[in-house]
């Protein structure tokens, strides 16, 4: 039995973060594949299904990121899953938005989720980089990755997940290139994308600038009282006709 593991942290508070893309590709891959209903076992959430004709064990730990290594360690010893058949989608600040690698080993990169599975069960599992950029300095580090992807990023995000979901069985029977080659060939280019995301993104938050409740619309000006007058008076009867008779007279202060 194959696992593939997404890395992320459980509950709706957490559910659009960057750092719950991996959570976000094992549902991608449930459901473009037919995986039964997910359920609770292993510490995590479990979906079974097959891919490229291979059973695969789908499990996202529910321990939180930084112990996701001991659902993980459980699930492949009752299983007794090689680590070289432990796949690990992630997400990834040194890859741009939208790119992918796999590779077998290596470091955790900062990456807690990473650190508590090679803890658990050694170094040497797969990894399915997802890469959701970098915020430019490393004091922005936490509030990027534990920050909702911005509704632009479905510009890209939304077909990547569909491309990765459709590549999945190359992955699961040990071609990664042609997983990739795939994935780059359907999904929309990673640096464009992101490109229009960040375009998308600035213009939204000025939009929201503009829009703020301590901002007063430019367009709008401050009603006077005849402005005032006139709105409780309404166009007609004798109480409007005598706001016009005293605003033709006009006074210092008028609007």
């Amino acid at each position: 039995m194959q696992i593939l593991v997404g890395l992320g942290n459980p509950g709706s508070q957490y559910a659009r973060h960057r750092h719950n893309v991996g959570f976000m590709a094992l549902d991608a891959i449930a459901e473009r594949h037919g995986f039964g209903p997910w359920r609770r076992k292993f510490q995590g959430e479990v979906a079974e299904g097959r891919l490229g004709g291979e059973r695969v064990l789908l499990l996202k730990p529910q321990t939180y990121m930084n112990d996701s290594g001991r659902a993980v360690q459980e699930a492949a010893r009752f299983y007794k899953t090689p680590l070289d058949e432990i796949i690990v989608f992630h997400d990834e600040l040194d890859l741009v938005p939208g790119k992918i690698r796999v590779k077998t080993g290596g470091g955790a990169a900062g990456h807690n989720g990473l650190r508590s599975m090679t803890a658990h069960l050694g170094a040497d599992f797969v990894r399915c980089r997802i890469g959701i950029g970098h915020p430019g300095h490393k004091d922005r580090v936490s509030g990027h990755v534990l920050g909702d992807f911005a509704k632009a990023d479905a510009e890209w995000l939304t077909p990547l997940l569909d491309s990765l979901a459709d590549a999945a069985p190359a992955l699961v029977v040990g071609d990664p290139a042609r997983f990739m080659s795939d994935i780059a060939r359907n999904a929309p280019r990673p640096d464009k994308a992101a490109k229009r995301s960040e375009e998308k993104n600035k213009d939204a938050g000025s939009d929201a600038a503009s829009t703020s409740p301590e901002a007063e619309p430019p367009a709008r000006r401050r009603l006077g009282k005849w402005d005032f007058a006139r709105r409780l008076a309404g166009t007609d009867g004798p109480m409007a006709e005598k706001l016009r008779a005293l605003k033709s007279r006009g006074t210092p202060d008028d609007n």
